[in-house]
């Protein structure tokens, strides 16, 4: 999968780590040369900012995040640098980063990817992978035995893959009004027993009380009939009470049935759910609730 839209920042300076571990989620300081961590950018309260990966070499981390966050995750991750001997820069121009799923891709250890990270171990779409950092010259020097060993995925069947790992997105169901626990990244984006960041008390005062009042959740169709993104979930009857929305959806080849990332309010039915398409009020179509991942 060809990553390279996404947003590429790179820090350096002796305060790097310590600096960084004081804006996300996850502990950096845990971070070894060629490995990748996901991790959450939040507000005081406790909202994201932005949901990101990243990488370390001996002299570098290396943060990516979605391609529509350029504007806002630079300035928001800059704010914080007061006395610190850190540098945040965009990665150079042309810098590509690839996602491999499966095996390591030992064919490219050899490649000359200058100070990037190269190959780092990195899960993304729910199951094991490897990341690849590469200059626009060098990738563009090997995308040929790429393309001749592995199977290019387009973003379509990239969104399959997700959508079926239940892995939320920025922009469809991660946005800046989620608390991460929504959207399950407390189970893979936080640690609970690091250091101070920005939102911890908030994100921490959540894991208290042991419960969000939504929670991100698979969906089905019952009948076959096509599901639609930002369609409205209500319980059948007169009184239709709105209790969710789809974020994401796929027709899944694996399952031969079209799914659904959203949202489901605590404590709602998870049976006899309808999925109304706000451009088409009197077209609803029955859902099952189903587990995350739909695949294992």
């Amino acid at each position: 999968m060809d990553l390279s839209s996404r947003v590429k920042l790179v820090l350096t300076g002796s305060d790097r780590v310590r600096y960084l571990n004081g804006q996300v989620t996850s502990n950096v300081q845990k971070l070894a040369a060629g490995q990748t961590q996901p991790a959450c950018v939040t507000t005081a309260k406790g909202r994201l900012c932005a949901e990101v990966m990243i990488s370390a070499t001996a002299g570098a981390l290396f943060v990516d995040a979605d391609a529509s966050l350029l504007e806002s995750l630079p300035p928001r991750l800059e704010r914080y640098i007061i006395a610190d001997d850190v540098t945040l820069e965009e990665c150079p121009a042309g810098t590509r980063l690839f996602h491999f799923l499966g095996e390591r891709p030992d064919w490219l250890v050899a490649a000359d990817t200058g100070n990037l990270p190269g190959l780092c171990a990195a899960s993304r779409f729910g199951r094991p992978g490897w990341d690849w950092w590469a200059g626009a010259e060098e990738a563009a020097k090997r995308w040929p035995d790429i393309e001749s060993r592995v199977a290019v995925l387009d973003e379509t069947l990239s969104e399959v893959l997700r959508i079926e790992a239940g892995v939320p997105r920025w922009g469809h169901e991660l946005t800046e009004d989620t608390l991460p626990p929504e959207a399950g990244l407390d189970r893979t984006h936080i640690d609970y027993h690091k250091g101070c960041y920005i939102g911890q008390e908030v994100i921490s005062r959540l894991k208290s009380v042991g419960h969000v009042n939504r929670q991100l959740t698979g969906f089905s169709s019952t009948t076959g009939a096509p599901l639609f993104p930002g369609s409205i979930l209500v319980e059948p009857g007169a009184d239709g009470r709105a209790v969710g929305v789809l974020t994401s959806v796929a027709h899944s080849f694996a399952l031969e049935k079209p799914i659904a990332l959203g949202y489901l309010k605590r404590g709602s039915s998870t049976g006899g759910l309808l999925a109304r398409p706000a451009e088409a009020p009197g077209a609803d179509t029955s859902v099952s609730v189903c587990a995350l991942p739909f695949l294992p």
